[in-house]
């Protein structure tokens, strides 16, 4: 059974930062392309950053290029977010997601249950 559990997230100030981490099973991470997206309150999903399965392609959106890395350990089944400057319109629940294919760009396949991020004085 396929299965990812985002962990990292909490209470921050703006300018502060988070790694958030989710932690894959059921399947072999390094064979797929994943993605983080999120949802704010009342809004529809956002995709923020994608990976490909071996790690060599990456790519962000404009809300998080500059701020947020994307990483993945493979043999620790384990995908990363790490993200700076954060901003009160960051707050939202983060989701990882699996795709289809090597590619970040292919189907999703999975989305994991998130973690919520909120960034607030």
């Amino acid at each position: 059974e396929v299965q990812l559990q985002a962990y990292g997230g909490g209470l921050v100030q703006p300018g502060g930062s988070l790694r958030l981490s989710c932690v894959a099973s059921g399947f072999t991470l390094s064979r797929y392309g994943m993605r983080w997206v999120r949802q704010a309150p009342g809004k529809a999903i956002e995709w923020l950053s994608g990976i490909s399965a071996g790690g060599s392609t990456l790519s962000f959106a404009e809300s998080a290029a500059g701020r947020f890395t994307i990483s993945r350990d493979n043999a620790k089944n384990t995908l990363f977010l790490q993200m700076n400057s954060l901003k009160p319109e960051d707050t939202a629940v983060h989701y990882c997601e699996k795709g289809s294919g090597t590619s970040y760009r292919t189907t999703l396949d999975y989305r994991g249950k998130g973690t919520l991020v909120t960034v607030s004085s």
